[in-house]
């Protein structure tokens, strides 16, 4: 028994790794893949509902206006929230440049040689290549979303034929259970973005209001900021609460005012993220948080920023899979959430 527990740890070990290293090699095949399957069993409802009231051609358009309309919206909330703080910085360059001058002579007076650093590591070619590579991300990004809408409108003309052609060729039971599977791997994505999108408005919304109260600029774009970065588990709400404290070291006289815009920006984010995103998704998402830690950080090594958002979503499909097998249930059982508790039975009636 021992014996075949390690044998099928060491399988999927190995598994993991091979995988993971695929798809760094082959990430501008996948990564765009990975997303098109996602936004599929996002909109599909939508779509099918739409295919019983008009053709089908039609119906793919309508869906496709609606995906991309959202997508440019979120595209468009994150460069206006950024431009207009980014804008701000740059009027109000001499006042940062001020605290940079203080920051370097505290750090000469402790014996740390600022400007010899920025000498050695921050030069022309430096910039240079840092603005070549924005270009490069600018020119992939592009890319990135042309081919995904590609595979989004396949993958909606080619849903039902697909779930005929595993009827009709696979084995009865081997069909029932992979279209179970996929089924259910589709509405916990949809029941995940919902959950996603209703905190990261919470979180929004909390975090333009307590920007508003203490008087902090740009209330409104702060609270966009943390609604966009929201969908993005760990590193998002990590900058969306390191972003507006920076601005605070500038708007505020006293460290303790930084202090305590960290710190409740930091409570807004904790709570949202560790107690009511869990009460509202109940069961249906339950997974391990080292699990989600992990696949966050994973991904992103993989994938970039776009390895954080979809992260979380890869690790759920796996699970779900691995649930609705007998022979890999196990690993859904030992990586999920934690179980429910039982109930215990009823007493009888003395």
């Amino acid at each position: 028994m021992q014996s075949d527990t390690t044998v099928k740890a060491s399988t999927v070990i190995l598994a993991a790794v091979a995988v993971g290293f695929v798809a760094y090699r082959a990430d501008v095949v996948f990564a765009p893949l990975t997303l098109g399957l996602f936004i599929i069993a996002i909109v599909w409802p939508l779509q099918e509902a739409l295919q019983r009231r008009m053709p089908a051609l039609l119906a793919l358009a309508i869906t496709m206006l609606a995906v991309t309309g959202a997508m440019l919206g979120f595209a468009s909330l994150a460069v206006w929230g950024f431009g207009r703080v980014g804008h701000s910085v740059v009027a109000d360059s001499a006042r940062y440049q001020a605290l940079y001058d203080k920051l370097v002579d505290w750090l000469e007076g402790h014996g740390v040689s600022v400007a010899g650093l920025w000498a050695e590591h921050f030069n022309v070619g430096w910039a240079l290549r840092w603005v070549q590579q924005i270009t490069g991300r600018l020119n992939g990004t592009l890319s990135f979303w042309l081919i995904t809408a590609l595979y989004v409108i396949l993958g909606l003309m080619e849903v039902e034929s697909l779930r005929a052609k595993a009827k009709a060729h696979l084995p009865r039971e081997t069909a029932r259970a992979l279209l179970a599977a996929t089924g259910d791997t589709a509405r916990k994505f949809r029941k995940y973005m919902e959950v996603r999108s209703l905190m990261s408005l919470s979180t929004g919304a909390l975090v333009g209001f307590f920007a508003w109260g203490v008087g902090l600029p740009f209330a409104l774009e702060w609270g966009v900021i943390a609604f966009v970065l929201n969908y993005i588990p760990f590193i998002g709400p990590f900058i969306a609460t390191l972003f507006p404290t920076l601005l605070a070291m500038a708007q505020f006289d006293t460290w303790q005012a930084v202090i305590t815009v960290f710190v409740c920006l930091n409570i807004i984010q904790f709570v949202i993220g560790s107690y009511l995103e869990p009460l509202v998704s109940g069961n249906v998402l339950s997974i391990s948080p080292t699990v989600v830690l992990l696949a966050v950080f994973f991904w992103t090594w993989v994938w970039g920023l776009y390895g954080a958002f979809i992260g979380v979503p890869i690790a759920l499909a796996i699970l779900t899979f691995c649930a609705h097998y007998p022979s890999s249930r196990w690993i859904a059982g030992l990586f999920g959430g934690p179980p429910e508790s039982p109930v215990p039975p009823k007493r009888a009636a003395s």
